[in-house]
């Protein structure tokens, strides 16, 4: 089953009809759907596709061979070119009269199979970007390694590239689309326990309940996704230990980097660098208060719903679900399962008020979103706005997000009303999110104000159908 990404198919197609030599490089995460959206994208047409593989140069060069000659005669041939030269060129010459595209899928093992290959490639596309109608696709789940080898400007092939695409998960709103069957609030459950990786939502079925689903997967010794982030890490980070006390200690409350070097018992240099690391694997994100430079304030949280999830309640459980105890860890997660609900409705709030932005229907035009806290002077508290964005400096919108079995009250809106005026906006629009509606009070409130627009989970689900 293929969902979405019709924007990256139509780049590459677009590419595709240019007739003339193209060179892309995609990237991301693993499991994201990087192959998926390669096949899809080359299904009908004349291509070659190779996969790398975690092996020496000569087991590399005899697979690329073996595709090549399949391709250019149609029989399963066991000879080999004798380079990766002579086998690359031998497909840039076949290009110049018609047009092909080449796929080396997961490059990183192929490049560090063999050091000159990146080099060669460079002097191919040299050689043959003015007379190939070649489209060269090469792909990579290693982010640091087509960042540095591929991308940066030290790299030989900087500036042969003619595109590039990074693929992320899906949105909330896309990750719905693989469950038609559920309901809307499950949907929603769903996405905060897996995220929007396609490999992931792929293991969740719509036939079930939420709780069968947690128990066929994250709670099952035999299901894919039971020690899915300690694999993904074995593939990415030379010390995965390390970076799982660091993940844990983000996942269990301790935010700011003294806390979790302390927690870790790692110096604060070191931790910075492991977490830069999983800042680049898209795992973890730091975090300043909305329109602050980065400051002591800066907090790291954990940017992966399913990583979120099997940290916060899988690995301390782990022992238990060994040995078959799922309906008691089940018992266990259930009641935490509103409160970690909060952070992931935030994110999908944030995205509902992105998408009315790209359509025209923002009441303030504002030019990015986060997330704010600090020191309320009035309150002589701290304050806390879950969503926050400006236009400049003087309009801004603050937003509340919700998700609670009980209707949002105007003492909500009235929180929010005291905190946006610790900053010094003249134009203010405030919205207020919430799973299960909103009281008469509240409603009258926001009517007779003007400038505040209620959202119910119902409405965000509403506007994704439209």
């Amino acid at each position: 089953m293929f969902i979405g990404r019709n924007k990256e198919l139509n780049a590459l197609d677009k590419l595709y009809e240019s007739e003339k030599f193209e060179f892309v490089v995609i990237y991301g995460r693993r499991r994201v759907g990087k192959t998926a959206l390669i096949n899809q994208f080359i299904g009908d047409k004349k291509s070659i596709y190779f996969m790398g593989v975690e092996s020496n140069e000569k087991q590399n060069l005899e697979n690329l061979s073996k595709s090549i000659i399949e391709f250019s005669s149609g029989i399963q041939a066991e000879t080999s070119f004798a380079s990766f030269q002579a086998a690359l060129e031998y497909v840039f010459k076949l290009a110049e009269n018609e047009r092909i595209i080449l796929t080396i899928d997961e490059y990183p093992y192929v490049a560090r199979s063999s050091k000159s290959l990146a080099s060669t490639l460079q002097l191919l596309i040299d050689k043959y970007k003015d007379t190939s109608k070649l489209m060269l696709i090469l792909c990579g789940s290693s982010m640091s390694y087509m960042e540095d080898h591929v991308l940066a400007y030290k790299a030989p092939l900087y500036g042969r590239r003619t595109a590039q695409m990074k693929i992320l998960p899906f949105d909330f709103e896309e990750s719905c689309r693989y469950f038609n069957n559920l309901s809307d609030e499950d949907k929603a459950l769903i996405y905060g326990i897996v995220g929007g990786t396609p490999q992931y939502l792929l293991q969740m079925s719509d036939k079930l309940s939420v709780e069968e689903n947690i128990k066929n997967t994250y709670l099952n010794p035999m299901s894919f996704l039971y020690e899915e982030p300690l694999n993904l890490l074995k593939q990415e980070v030379r010390e995965p230990a390390i970076y799982t006390a660091i993940i844990t200690a983000i996942a269990t409350g301790y935010s700011r980097m003294s806390e979790i070097s302390t927690k870790v018992g790692e110096d604060t240099n070191v931790c910075s660098n492991y977490l830069k690391n999983l800042i680049n694997l898209g795992i973890i994100q730091k975090e300043t208060p909305y329109g602050e430079k980065a400051s002591k304030k800066s907090i790291y949280s954990i940017e992966d719903n399913m990583f979120y999830f099997w940290y916060r309640f899988v690995l301390d459980n782990n022992s238990a679900i060994a040995r078959g105890a799922a309906d008691m860890v089940y018992k266990r997660i259930e009641p935490q399962l509103s409160n970690y609900m909060g952070r992931v409705f935030e994110e999908i709030c944030m995205q509902y008020l992105w998408k009315q932005l790209l359509e025209g229907n923002a009441p303030i035009e504002f030019v990015s979103l986060g997330r704010w806290w600090g020191n309320d002077p009035i309150q002589k508290a701290q304050a806390e706005i879950d969503i926050m964005g400006e236009r400049d400096s003087e309009s801004a919108l603050f937003a509340e997000c919700k998700w609670r079995n009980e209707k949002v009250d105007l003492d909500i809106l009235e929180t929010l009303i005291g905190r946006s005026k610790l900053f010094r906006y003249t134009k203010v629009h405030y919205y207020l999110f919430s799973k299960s509606g909103f009281t008469k009070g509240c409603m009258e409130k926001a009517e007779e104000m003007g400038n505040v627009t209620l959202v119910s989970y119902a409405d965000i689900i509403g506007a994704m159908r439209k």
